[in-house]
């Protein structure tokens, strides 16, 4: 089956579960929503073609971490775009969660994600044990405190922001999840891995500011240039549109070098390159001069 079609399948089992025959209507109607129709499911294609390239001897396994991991990015999505945070009314080109159901659900939505997520896992404990608790600590470090996605969004809540430890919290920490989550579902050593996730999650923010500052908000599906609204780090300001694109390109390579000796390495480092297109696309490359 393709990643995609994996990936997909295994979220569509969590939904359901979440859905089932007593649960509040609202409720679960606004955690599919959430999760349905879904993006790019870049961190969790991360996952499983990491997982491919060293053999992916347990597919449920690494199936059910894919899903943990991006039910956690969406949920961080459903909270990021309440009006404490960014406010925005639309995600992936429809209404975001909150502006569909109100504030009060997607709080409830956000929360219900995230522990949809680690059920997931546990349930593909019998596959593996000692696997899917390795895959918990993963998770958990990766949307928690002090380093995860929640340390992330707190920052913007700081007077003076550590950028490094900001994007390396809010983006970098679901990639390096990503990568050593999917060599644990292998069977593999992990920590070689991290770079890799490390390097990817940067280019991720870098594409993310080009987007932000210079995409149009229609074909985002989401409001464009909320970092200057909210006087946050960005790239382009840092470095120029010139400048990040450099960025961005030298960091893809990086990530690619990177990669740990494995049955797949060559396919994976073209992955990684076929996906720097995706990050960099000809719309912002053109702007620069």
């Amino acid at each position: 089956m393709e990643t995609g079609s994996r990936i997909d399948a295994a979220l569509d089992a969590a939904i359901r579960r979440a859905e089932g025959p007593d649960a509040p209507p609202k409720l679960a109607a606004a955690l599919r929503h959430a999760v349905f129709p879904g993006g790019g499911r870049v961190r969790p294609k991360l996952l499983l073609a990491v997982a491919g390239a060293c053999g992916d001897p347990a597919p449920t396994l690494s199936d059910s971490a894919a899903a943990a991991l991006e039910l956690l990015h969406c949920a961080s999505l459903v909270h990021d775009d309440m009006p404490c945070f960014d406010d925005a009314p639309t995600r992936r080109g429809r209404p975001s969660v909150h502006a569909a159901f109100g504030e009060p659900l997607a709080l409830l939505a956000g929360d219900a994600l995230i522990v949809a997520a680690f059920e997931t896992v546990a349930r593909a404990a019998p596959a593996d044990a000692q696997a899917a608790a390795a895959l918990t600590l993963i998770l958990a470090r990766a949307v928690g405190m002090p380093h995860g996605i929640t340390a992330g969004q707190a920052w913007e809540s700081e007077a003076r922001i550590d950028v490094a430890a900001y994007h390396r919290a809010k983006t970098g920490a679901l990639f390096i999840a990503a990568t050593t989550a999917g060599a644990v579902a292998a069977g593999r050593d992990p920590a070689p891995w991290r770079t890799v996730g490390a390097k990817l999650g940067e280019a991720y923010q870098v594409a993310d500011d080009l987007a932000d500052a210079l995409a149009d908000e229609k074909a985002l599906g989401k409001p464009t240039g909320q970092d200057a609204a909210h006087a946050r780090p960005n790239a382009v300001t840092a470095l120029g549109v010139g400048g990040a694109v450099a960025r961005l390109e030298a960091l893809i390579a990086e990530a690619a070098g990177a990669i740990p000796p494995c049955p797949g390495a060559g396919a994976l480092r073209d992955l990684v390159f076929l996906q720097a297109k995706r990050l960099a696309p000809k719309d912002l490359v053109q702007h620069v001069a």
